[in-house]
């Protein structure tokens, strides 16, 4: 296991636990669409483990890190993307479609 994983999954949850988390326009109608308000993506951002990460992209527009995740919740795999900056940013939340990875936002 990569030792960036650790620390960055000990930041997200952080950052969760204090409330540190924006959801672009896009993944708020993506969570919505799955039925999820900002307080379950809040809860679920706060119980990523090491096993729901599918590794990092580098965005195409600021070179930042990308954290991909799948975790599974009730019974359906979901594709998270969020960059941490003073906060977390969840760029994507959708059911993962087990397709490649997305073009970056």
């Amino acid at each position: 296991m990569p030792g960036w994983l650790v620390r960055i999954l000990k930041r997200i949850h952080e950052l969760a636990a204090e409330g540190r988390y924006r959801l672009t326009y896009k993944a708020q109608w993506e969570a919505a669409s799955l039925g999820f308000a900002p307080e379950d993506v809040q809860d679920i951002l706060g119980c990523l483990g090491t096993s729901d990460s599918a590794g990092r992209v580098a965005s195409r527009t600021t070179g930042e890190s990308m954290h991909v995740f799948k975790p599974c919740v009730g019974g359906q795999v979901l594709y998270v993307k969020l960059i941490v900056r003073d906060g977390c940013v969840v760029v994507s939340f959708h059911e993962d479609e087990g397709g490649g990875d997305e073009e970056d936002e």
